[in-house]
């Protein structure tokens, strides 16, 4: 299983991801927003997801990935962590 992979994007790579200019459903892209919690997951597929608004870092066994507005974030299909928002989420995620 690899790691949790974090970009930064610009508006050119996020053109070419087809990724909203602002968090809305498209049909290949949904919404998701979470207001600052502390929960427990398990990905099921591989999940990529761009982060509109807030700060997570997510606990797995193999160490904190913190990420924020701004970041592209891929999470591996099979992955439990657990998710502490520190300020409130907004992103757009698809699944692969």
């Amino acid at each position: 299983m690899s790691e949790i992979q974090v970009q930064k994007l610009d508006k050119n790579k996020m053109k070419q991801l087809n990724i909203p200019e602002t968090a809305k459903n498209t049909g290949v892209w949904s919404v998701w927003e979470c207001e600052p919690s502390t929960f427990d997951w398990q990905y099921s597929d591989q999940e990529i997801c761009y982060i509109y608004e807030g700060k997570v870092t997510v606990k797995t066994p193999k160490g904190d990935t913190r990420f924020q507005a701004g970041d592209l974030v891929i999470f591996p299909k099979g992955l439990k962590c657990q998710w502490q928002v520190h300020d409130k989420v907004r992103k757009v995620y698809k699944f692969e």
